[in-house]
């Protein structure tokens, strides 16, 4: 699914100086929608528009409102080579069962390897996630004009403080299913008995690359024991 865009009603009609979309404008109108209608609306509203999922223990929910909503979007994963094995065969399984496009982005082969044989995850965490998600990735954000990413505000203190839209780094950030609860997430999976990401049952609730992620409730297993918490590409 993809609709031209002909009349960008977000922009502020009373200056032609502005260019850029009214972030005000735009969270305003797609607050009272749901996540369904926020998905058909951002298509007459945009062009470029890029979708990236972790396929972490939330990412069947977001990308099974795509498949219901009839639109076909490219997914980008970043691949860090640092996944579970659990999370790339859900990856797969995810793939085919809602017929998707997945192109993996990956980081530079040298800095990557530099990254494992310093163990950057153990002793710079942050400059491990720069090299293996930040630094690939924003090689091709610039492409677009909208980012949808999955975040959901129950996630972390970080995130309950986000707007369904944001401007970063020259890029606008669209959280769909921003204001989406846990239990009406978990509803929808289980009344579509979606496949759930294998590790969650085991209590990971929140997955990332397996040197930096333990069991744990929402966020609270992701670079456990430090301060961090969040890879870089949402702050």
């Amino acid at each position: 699914m993809h609709i031209a865009v002909k009349n960008k009603q977000f922009y502020n009609p009373l200056s032609v100086a502005v260019k850029k979309p009214d972030l005000n404008y735009l969270n305003e109108k797609y607050l009272n929608l749901s996540p369904e209608e926020r998905l058909i609306e951002i298509y007459k509203d945009f062009d470029e528009i890029l979708l990236t999922s972790s396929f972490g223990t939330t990412a069947v929910y977001q990308l099974y409102l795509f498949h219901k909503a009839g639109i076909k979007q490219t997914v980008h994963f970043i691949d860090t080579s640092y996944h579970f094995q659990e999370t790339l065969d859900y990856k797969e399984k995810l793939t085919t069962l809602f017929d998707l496009n997945v192109v993996d982005i990956i980081p530079d082969k040298e800095q990557n390897e530099f990254s494992k044989l310093g163990e950057l995850w153990r002793y710079d965490p942050d400059q491990c996630c720069h090299i293996n998600k930040v630094e690939p990735f924003e090689k091709i954000r610039d492409q677009y004009e909208i980012w949808i990413s999955g975040l959901m505000s129950w996630q972390s203190s970080h995130r309950e403080n986000l707007n369904i839209f944001e401007e970063k780094r020259g890029v606008i950030k669209f959280y769909p299913i921003l204001d989406v609860s846990e239990d009406e997430a978990l509803r929808v999976i289980e009344e579509n008995n979606l496949p759930i990401h294998p590790l969650k049952p085991l209590g990971y609730e929140s997955i990332g690359c397996k040197h930096c992620t333990l069991k744990g409730k929402k966020r609270k297993g992701r670079w456990a024991q430090t301060v961090k918490t969040e890879c870089g590409l949402h702050l």
